[in-house]
């Protein structure tokens, strides 16, 4: 019987920043006893502390705690390798995930995309079952149904094709059925999304749209507890965790991983590394020296949810309302249990968006303009929301790909994996995500050429051969994403 779980945190002197490009000072530079006995302490204390760091080793180091984090150690511990995770932060899933909205949707622009969501639904489902293992507080997957309203941008010819290959149920509504089935919504067509600011944005709409709706969709009741039941799982496999503690270096012997030091000088010997660290994954690969062969870029953005009350009668009698997803105003709303609506962008091109070099410097508070700008046109979709004066919601910093999708993939340097570039809409394949590194690795460390001839992953729920090509470092651009978080 596995042991109980324990989430072990190192001790630290201070909360840790981001991943440097270079070393910190030993610790064990700071000020000491200057006596004699007190030197004498402090020299046989450092030598056992040096002895004892030599000696720390494990089969993998996953670098980040994240629900991308910690869903990868669960799969790689259960497979019976010894997993060290590390983040800077002092708990799990504090930091992207914990602003992640948390919906299940199945819209996306490619075969693996819609394949691997529809997949990793079935796990959101059976959660008891994907954990392996008993958990104090479990999460709960709401089911609530997203519509995706009509846009030029996602038309309905590019993924319901992906749909029905995949076996997606679907609804196709016209606009009499969408007013029918969302109360008080406007089907009014307005695109393109323009600025509160442009005259164009108030005019009547020439025209009306529909929608298509998908009624397995919902959301996650915490996405943050969700990591944290992954976590736990982990732990029963017998993975570590390490909190509060940054990566300042990534060794390596001949071509391969061989260790990872960390801001307190841990050595942790390791043959392989898996890089989740989110916003903060450029940085780490840089500590690694890999990155010159990617063909898709990454970049930290920062993204704000609203969250107001919602327009009565949205969320019907207490229970979480329809998802609606409005790339033709640029936002998408989430009803909650109670009278709670969250309300994000959609990446509109009349916004500009907010790249950052530093993730840990972004402003961690929503901003009065951001917060009006989605508020108000959601406001234009559904009659009744109120536009509060106050701004209320949360900020995360995301790893956005070039082209919206995700980087799973082994790397130049033997060893060292990603799972990065999640571009703000892989929440709700995270329960997935660990077993396609877990395949992928396990088939790499074989000897497959998975850059020559890629890993396939066959879905245990549905059937589904899901090529990891399409998540290569390698591939080229994703031609059909809608180039928002709709991916």
């Amino acid at each position: 019987m596995p042991p109980p779980p324990v989430l072990r945190e190192s001790p630290t002197r201070r909360a840790g920043g981001g991943p440097r490009s270079r070393p910190r000072p030993d610790v064990r530079g700071r000020a000491v006893d200057q006596t004699g006995s007190g030197r004498e302490a402090a020299r046989t204390s450092a030598a056992a502390r040096t002895s004892q760091e030599s000696r720390m080793s494990t089969d993998v180091v996953v670098v980040g705690a994240g629900v991308i984090g910690s869903s990868i150690a669960l799969e790689l511990a259960r497979a019976g390798r010894r997993v060290t995770v590390v983040d800077k932060a002092g708990g799990v899933g504090l930091g992207s995930t914990s602003a992640s909205s948390a919906i299940v949707r199945f819209n996306f622009s490619t075969h693996a995309g819609v394949a691997a969501s529809w997949e990793a639904q079935f796990c959101w489902r059976a959660w008891r079952e994907h954990l392996g293992c008993d958990v104090a507080d479990p999460v709960r997957f709401e089911r609530s149904g997203l519509a995706l309203l009509d846009v030029d941008a996602a038309p309905r010819t590019a993924y319901l094709p992906l749909f029905d290959a995949v076996g997606v149920p679907y609804e196709e509504w016209d606009a009499a059925t969408l007013a029918a089935r969302i109360p008080g919504i406007d089907t009014g067509r307005y695109w393109p999304p323009k600025r509160l600011d442009d005259d164009r944005f108030w005019a009547d709409a020439p025209d009306r749209l529909g929608a298509v709706h998908t009624p397995d969709a919902g959301y996650i009741s915490d996405p943050q507890l969700a990591a944290q039941n992954l976590a736990a799982a982990a732990t029963r496999y017998g993975a570590e965790f390490r909190f509060r503690r940054t990566v300042v270096e990534v060794r390596s012997t001949d071509s391969r991983v061989a260790a990872v030091v960390l801001d307190d000088g841990t050595r942790l010997a390791c043959t392989t590394v898996v890089n989740a660290a989110g916003p903060w994954s450029g940085r780490v690969n840089e500590l690694a020296g890999v990155g010159s062969d990617f063909t898709i870029g990454v970049r930290p953005l920062r993204q704000e949810v609203a969250h107001v009350r919602a327009p009565a009668g949205f969320n019907p009698g207490g229970a979480a309302g329809i998802t609606v997803a409005d790339l033709d105003l640029g936002v998408y709303v989430r009803g909650e249990v109670g009278d709670g609506l969250l309300v994000g962008g959609t990446e509109p091109e009349c916004d500009p968006l907010e790249w950052i070099d530093d993730p840990d410097a972004a402003n961690p508070n929503p901003t009065p303009a951001v917060f009006e700008a989605h508020v108000t046109r959601a406001a234009r979709r559904l009659s009744g929301l109120a536009v509060p004066n106050r701004a209320r919601g949360v900020v995360g910093v995301y790893d956005v790909a070039d082209d919206w999708t995700p980087i799973y993939d082994r790397t130049a340097l033997d060893g060292f994996y990603v799972a990065m570039g999640t571009s703000g809409n892989q929440f709700k394949n995270a329960p997935l995500v660990g077993q396609l590194m877990a395949t992928l690795i396990d088939r790499v460390e074989s000897g497959v050429d998975h850059d020559a001839h890629p890993v396939r992953f066959v879905g245990r729920h549905t059937g589904e051969s899901i090529d990891l090509g399409a998540f290569s470092r390698r591939r080229s651009v994703n031609t059909a994403s809608s180039g928002t978080v709709f991916g």
